[in-house]
């Protein structure tokens, strides 16, 4: 599956399918929240959200492709991200963009 942030891939034509998308929402463990308050006292990356993150990207990034696949896609154009503040310690990551299917 073609995942890209442009809308529409050079030398290919395509006709519009639907909108999909994938989301997730993490919560921070009691571990990640004291790494974060000890880094938040000397500074410096916080590693522990950006793993949560990295894992939150790639789970949203595979629901949308499978939504994709499901609709007979051949790639996915226009892609975004989207992140937002649930509750306290939560966090939905959302990905979304246009699946196409590639013509002649």
């Amino acid at each position: 599956m073609i995942v890209v942030n442009v809308d529409s891939i050079p030398g290919r034509k395509h006709t519009l399918i639907n909108l999909v998308q994938g989301s997730t929402v993490q919560a921070k463990h009691i571990g990640r929240d004291f790494m974060a308050g000890l880094k938040n006292i000397v500074g410096g990356e916080v590693t522990g959200y950006t793993e949560m993150l990295t894992e939150a990207r790639e789970i949203a990034i595979n629901r949308m492709i499978t939504q994709a696949q499901g609709m007979g896609a051949d790639a996915i154009v226009n892609v975004r991200f989207c992140s937002s503040d649930i509750a306290d310690g939560m966090a939905e990551m959302m990905v979304y963009g246009t699946a196409v299917k590639f013509v002649e």
